[in-house]
């Protein structure tokens, strides 16, 4: 496997094509003519699906939040430790940082991968979110904001904030991994 494949699979948020959502999303046995007063309640099923899945995307993105601040108050927290323990540093071997390093390092690693996870889960929302538009009047989100955004080519109008998150860990392992190196080194 090369660098660019490797990077893709892990870091990249591959995203379902609109038109392979389409077909599953919309139930064959449900259509216009279900509805006894098909225009208006069909739309208002298709509005009320709408506004839930909007909220869903929300709630995902408020838990993605809960989660870094979790994660970020656990590091910030063994921070603390290691700078409190580095002004009087204990005549015990360096090498018994191995283990709390590997504990931080996996903690790094589960956090990494929660944030991809969210980003993953948000895209499919969003899909998913396009193509109830669809049946609605407007597409404020999918056709409209998003080529606001300039589709997210743009890095001047637009740099999602999960591309910035995914980095927070690796700069937190890397630091954990320099901070063993120099204390192993210096002993």
């Amino acid at each position: 496997m090369d660098v660019r494949t490797i990077f893709t699979r892990y870091l990249g948020a591959a995203t379902t094509p609109i038109d392979a959502i389409r077909p599953t999303l919309w139930n064959s046995a449900v259509d216009r003519d279900g509805y006894a007063a098909a225009g208006k309640d069909y739309q208002n099923a298709i509005l009320e699906q709408y506004k839930l899945y909007a909220e869903m995307a929300d709630r995902i993105s408020a838990r993605r939040s809960l989660t870094n601040t979790f994660f970020l108050t656990l590091n910030t927290a063994a921070f603390a430790l290691i700078g409190t323990f580095w002004r009087d540093r204990p005549a015990a071997s360096p090498w018994l940082l191995v283990f709390p390093l590997v504990a931080l390092i996996v903690q790094c690693v589960a956090w990494f991968v929660l944030v991809r996870s969210y980003r993953q889960l948000n895209s499919a929302k969003y899909v998913v979110l396009g193509v109830l538009e669809e049946r609605l009047p407007a597409s404020p989100y999918w056709r409209a904001e998003w080529k606001a955004l300039g589709e997210g080519r743009d890095k001047a109008k637009y740099w999602p904030l999960t591309h910035l998150e995914q980095w927070v860990p690796a700069i937190f392992a890397a630091t954990y991994l320099a901070a063993f190196v120099v204390a192993v080194s210096g002993a």
